[in-house]
């Protein structure tokens, strides 16, 4: 399960450092990825919810 969080996460994160300039675009696009990441590791929704709006 953690291997499969990690590499989905590792994913996000290269797609990201990938652009030169982040734009907001991009930086939802990777937190929409992160969520379901987080999701699909069966993260509770609220503790998901939560750590989405603080970042």
């Amino acid at each position: 399960m953690f291997d499969n969080l990690t590499e989905k996460l590792q994913t996000t994160f290269k797609k990201l450092r990938g652009h030169g300039k982040l734009s907001e675009k991009n930086i939802q696009e990777g937190l929409r990825e992160v969520k379901l990441a987080l999701l699909e590791a069966d993260v509770n929704y609220k503790v998901v919810k939560k750590f989405i709006e603080d970042v």
